[in-house]
């Protein structure tokens, strides 16, 4: 089985920790491996009805051949060429209704299929009315405008629950990386002796960590972990570290309060501000959708109810923070460490916070810096086809579909 391969993706592409608002626990996340017993949807028996269209945006499936061949049974699936998903060819071709009456769009994996860019209203009024379901990889949807597929009748479903596991297992990393100060001790191990500096230099790099990172370093346990967002991934990373095996006390805030039921498991406590959650919190960790307006919900403002030193992670989108902002924070010691994940100007990487990463200055290693990677495992990878296809398959067999975010905006 070939290994994913996370291909330098466009602005269009998803990103994990954008998950849909959830009411229900997040542990044990439900299995997304297909059923050996899962039941072929017939094919229509009259002749004079021809299947489903699904168009197919995006490469060949890889993971998931028994569900592809239920999907590819029930429906026709038509799959465009990478040159035909530019978006110029592809606007071309939906005005020409070169793929006829499709009913549902497919993308199954988040580094391809998003040739066509952002999908706006250029994209959406020119889709057949036919269309009544796009599924697609990813948790992230800001690269779509939902609100507008739901007004033209087409449910829109992520993949977010597929990338739960990974991208909480990445954020659970990084939260112990802000406490044991990690970039600093495997920097000073490993940078001087890729530089220029001599044997001297990189022996003293390494006994000055070896001797002032405990004094910096601190235990997760007992400490308050600050969730912004209690969706899918929120409450994966709430199970991970509110366990005894950490011992971390959880709290969250979100737009839509969690049932007392999902509080008492997962022993969470709500806050009604953001404000008040970042003044209760000794780690505060952004795993929320992107803010519908484009507008970063971290700045210089929200970051000033925080306590000296407390710490701060991202794995939800780069356009919530102030990079600069929390930049400044780092450097007066408001933010004691950082850890982002994702970026404002992906793949672009702010040049502040890169030397924050560095071991130059007297408080070296305050900042990780990864390249978008928590949800990239081959085990997302496979749930996102599976769910994608699984959605597909309910909305077009006339039941619901199992991931959708936008039905509010469908209308009545």
């Amino acid at each position: 089985m070939a290994e994913p391969t996370n291909t330098p993706y466009p602005p269009s592409t998803p990103v994990p920790a954008s998950t849909p608002r959830s009411s229900s626990p997040a542990p044990p996340v439900p299995s997304l491996t297909p059923s050996a017993t899962t039941t072929t949807i017939p094919l229509r028996t009259c002749a004079t009805i021809a299947p489903p269209v699904v168009l197919h945006i995006g490469d060949p499936i890889k993971y998931n051949p028994s569900t592809y061949a239920e999907f590819s049974s029930a429906f026709e699936v038509i799959r465009p060429s990478a040159v035909e998903r530019e978006r110029g060819a592809f606007i071309q071709a939906l005005k020409d209704r070169k793929w006829g009456d499709f009913s549902a769009i497919f993308r199954p994996f988040w580094g391809t299929g998003g040739e066509m860019g952002r999908w706006d209203a250029e994209l959406i009024d020119l889709l057949p009315d036919s269309v009544r379901v796009f599924a697609s990889a990813g948790a992230g949807f800001d690269w779509a405008d939902t609100k507008l597929l739901g007004e033209k009748g087409i449910i829109y479903c992520n993949s977010g629950l597929a990338a739960a596991e990974a991208v909480a297992d990445f954020a659970v990393a990084m939260i112990i990386s802000t406490f044991r100060h990690l970039p600093w001790c495997m920097g000073a191990a490993t940078f001087p002796y890729l530089s220029s500096s001599s044997s001297v230099d990189a022996y003293k790099i390494f006994q000055t960590c070896h001797a002032q990172a405990t004094a910096a370093s601190h235990n997760p346990r007992g400490h308050v972990l600050g969730l912004i967002g209690f969706g899918n991934i929120g409450q994966q990373i709430a199970a991970k570290l509110g366990h005894s095996a950490f011992g971390m006390k959880i709290a969250y805030f979100d737009v839509i309060r969690k049932p007392p039921a999902v509080e008492a498991e997962l022993k969470a406590t709500f806050h009604e501000t953001l404000d008040s959650l970042m003044v209760t919190s000794d780690c505060v960790v952004l795993c929320t959708p992107a803010s519908t307006d484009g507008k970063p919900l971290i700045t210089a403002e929200t970051l000033s109810a925080l306590r000296p030193g407390t710490r701060f992670v991202n794995i939800a989108r780069g356009s919530l923070v102030d990079e600069e902002a929390l930049a400044d924070a780092v450097e007066s010691g408001l933010v004691g460490a950082a850890a982002l994940d994702v970026h404002a100007e992906e793949p672009r990487v702010n040049a502040r916070l890169v030397r924050l990463a560095g071991l130059e200055g007297d408080k070296p290693g305050r900042v990780m810096l990864t390249c978008h990677n928590a949800g990239g495992t081959v085990e997302t990878h496979i749930g996102f086809e599976e769910l994608s296809m699984r959605n597909i398959l309910a909305v077009l067999k006339g039941g619901n579909a199992i991931t959708p975010v936008n039905l509010h905006y469908l209308k009545k």
